[in-house]
């Protein structure tokens, strides 16, 4: 039996999220991607069952690195303000540091196996953030909200501002590069609008 290359792994795994970015789930394959890597597809299947497995774990993989980017130095036992700014910081920095992985992570979140690869990543973030929402009500810091409402209201306008910036423009064709000036502005319209 042929034994697992880690390098070999590395490149694969980083060559599979450029397939994918460039031509979404229509345009990969495993022959294309044994290709892109100059190795046998045999040689892929030492990795990986099939496609499918190797999309679900290269989903799992980012999933799991940017949910534990984004509870770096954060605590649900924050002050609402100071919390919610970490959660901005950690999820800029996740995303203009790895913009190719977070765009590949974006199209496998809304295939057909997006689902099951969040119920097997977020459980632990899924739950640091409850308890953050339910501690920042019960301080008062945050108006009782449905979660939908809070979620869109609260990382709406940076995911907006994050979109602007990797395509360059916002609006009107107007060319743009996220800064401090345009985050903190968000942020603390944000917050003013959450206050109770």
């Amino acid at each position: 039996m042929r034994t697992r290359n880690a390098d070999k792994e590395k490149l694969v795994i980083e060559k599979a999220i450029e397939l994918i970015v460039s031509g979404g789930f229509e345009g990969f394959s495993m022959n294309k991607l044994a290709r892109l890597c100059n190795i046998s597809v045999a040689t892929l299947y030492i990795y990986y069952q099939h496609k499918d497995d190797l999309i679900k774990k290269i989903g799992s993989e980012i999933g799991t690195a940017f949910f534990a980017h984004t509870l770096k130095d954060f605590s649900a036992d924050m002050p609402f303000p100071q919390g919610l700014t970490k959660q901005w910081e950690n999820r800029i920095s996740f995303s203009l540091e790895n913009p190719k992985i977070v765009e590949c992570f974006e199209i496998i979140r809304h295939s057909p196996h997006g689902e099951q690869i969040l119920q097997t990543v977020v459980s632990p973030f899924k739950q640091t953030m409850a308890d953050f929402f339910t501690n920042a009500v019960s301080n008062k810091e945050l108006q009782p909200l449905p979660i939908e409402v809070f979620w869109s209201v609260a990382y709406g306008p940076l995911y907006s501002l994050l979109r602007f910036h990797s395509e360059g423009k916002s609006m009107g064709g107007k060319p743009f590069s996220l800064n401090d000036n345009y985050t903190n502005q968000a942020l603390q319209l944000v917050l003013k609008a959450l206050k109770p």
